[in-house]
């Protein structure tokens, strides 16, 4: 993706969308700030070209090769921060394990049957019991204010 000499001062909303891009050129842009969710997703750009001003999302750990040019700072290589020696910040919790979400990001997937907050319950939602109370809600509310509601109806 080309985004180079394109007047831009925030990062597109709708660049999001390009999380399949291998290459993504940023430079020749006003740019003051890469935020740091802005390439949540990016788990294949090998190649990054960003202006000078800026650092390499994820900083030079996450990436194999840090090239300072004239005018652009090229970040190619990206590394997977779940297979580093480095102390994660937030490790992934007990039954989960840790995938990369893009330059420096991760995201902790559960492992099979655990699921919800931090991986701690087991087996599948339970969907019948689930269907079944919010069904029986919906139909007793329905019923009650169908019957307290119909001597305010018109008759003609």
């Amino acid at each position: 993706v080309d985004l180079s000499n394109c007047s831009l001062h925030d990062v597109p909303p709708g660049l999001a969308e390009a999380t399949t891009a291998i290459v993504l050129d940023l430079t020749e842009n006003p740019l003051t700030t890469l935020p740091s969710g802005s390439l949540l997703g990016f788990i294949q750009l090998q190649s990054l070209a960003v202006p000078l001003a800026l650092e390499c999302p994820g900083g030079s750990d996450a990436w194999q090769d840090v090239t300072v040019g004239r005018s652009s700072r090229l970040c190619q290589g990206q590394r997977n921060p779940c297979n580093t020696s480095v102390e994660l910040a937030w490790p992934c919790p007990e039954n989960s394990v840790c995938a990369p979400d893009g330059p420096g990001l991760i995201q902790c997937l559960c492992d099979s049957p655990f699921h919800g907050y931090k991986c701690l319950r087991e087996g599948t939602f339970p969907m019948l019991l689930f269907g079944g109370i919010l069904g029986t809600a919906t139909v007793s509310l329905s019923l009650l204010l169908w019957s307290t509601q119909r001597r305010k109806a018109k008759t003609p």
